[in-house]
């Protein structure tokens, strides 16, 4: 089977060196695997980078690399489902490392009868220092990130709602469309949606594993968890049925806290001080548990600090996007993004085709 291996990359000189050799040593036969790289605009290396790859790498059956204008993820992910052939198409993300086998793993989960295969995807720090490894235990704790089952690797196949780095049957594109491009960080969300409301399953699968590096400093973690949190809210006003609840619990607790803190001063302080007690046990309890996470160091108990701060980012973010999604939605009508949606489903359909013919 050929594969399409797509990367989408925007400034990622730092991290884009290390994917590029787990690419150019995949055990899968080089002559049936296409790479589609798509820069979105980058001021940096990147594009130099991609360049260079190509140059000393001639034995793939074709290496793409496309330049566009600085765009969102979702948009630049279907210029790559455009330009795909393979009979798999395959998303690293640029902050991703995948081992030598990850190609030769997911085409032997589906060929076995799978139509979208993945693996647990843990997280890993760039830097080795004492203070990277706090922030990757923030990452990695269920309290600071998410429970989302691939985060994890596991000892036998599971079935989840969703995948990080996932491999997919050419024809589920065909059949689902691409991705909204109305939406930032939630596209994932909702093009998996659709795919579980098309029948198709989320294989996780032992023999498949791959790593995602978290943001370099706590400033950037937590401008992206407002991020995250704010495309949560904006999303409930797109395709509200592609969240669950569990991505309201930040937002749960910035509105407890903004109700208790106005009922304590209005004389009645009763539950604001439950709250904070129940969450300051849970808090020290989860901050204590992380102390294991590849070892004690002085800057660990700083957790106790830093797991209310992402909590509290990711609730006003939600809550930003919930207050403002009314007048997003009349600026970002969803025409559009279905017209999108559509035009790459018969574009995947058509190079189909031609490669039939080729």
């Amino acid at each position: 089977m050929t594969v399409s291996l797509c990367v989408i990359a925007y400034n990622e000189e730092e991290h884009i060196s290390g994917l590029l050799e787990d690419i150019a040593g995949q055990t899968y036969p080089h002559n049936l695997v296409e790479l589609v790289f798509v820069d979105n605009g980058s001021t940096d290396t990147t594009p130099a980078l991609m360049s260079s790859f190509e140059r000393f790498n001639r034995d793939f059956m074709r290496i793409c690399i496309i330049s566009q204008q600085k765009s969102n993820q979702a948009k630049g992910w279907n210029t790559a489902l455009c330009s795909a052939m393979g009979d798999i198409i395959i998303r690293i993300d640029a902050h991703g490392r995948i081992p030598f086998d990850y190609v030769e793993q997911c085409v032997y989960e589906i060929e076995n009868g799978e139509y979208i295969v993945g693996g647990g995807r843990p997280c890993i720090s760039y830097h080795h220092d004492e203070w990277s490894d706090t922030l990757l235990a923030a990452e990695e704790c269920l309290f600071g990130s998410s429970i989302m089952g691939y985060r994890r690797k596991h000892d036998e196949k599971k079935y989840l709602s969703s995948l990080f780095h996932a491999a997919y049957r050419r024809e589920v594109f065909e059949k689902v469309g691409g991705f909204n491009e109305t939406l930032g960080r939630t596209e994932d969300n909702e093009l998996h949606y659709r795919m579980r409301k098309r029948g198709y399953r989320f294989a996780c699968c032992p023999n498949i594993s791959s790593n995602q590096y978290i943001r370099s400093s706590f400033k950037s973690m937590i401008r992206q968890k407002w991020s995250n949190g704010l495309w949560i809210g904006l999303t409930c006003f797109v395709s509200p049925r592609c969240l669950s609840v569990l991505h309201f619990a930040p937002f749960a607790l910035v509105v407890a806290l903004i109700i208790t803190i106005n009922m304590a001063a209005q004389g009645s302080s009763r539950l604001l001080g439950l709250l904070l007690i129940a969450y300051i046990l849970f808090d020290a309890a989860i901050t204590i548990s992380a102390f294991s996470f590849n070892g004690f160091n002085k800057y660990k108990p700083l957790l106790f600090l830093m797991f209310p701060a992402l909590h509290i980012s990711y609730g006003i973010g939600t809550l930003c996007g919930i207050v403002i999604g009314i007048p997003w939605k009349v600026l970002h009508p969803s025409a559009e993004a279905k017209k999108q949606i559509r035009k790459v489903k018969r574009t995947v359909r058509a190079n189909t085709i031609k490669d039939e013919y080729d």
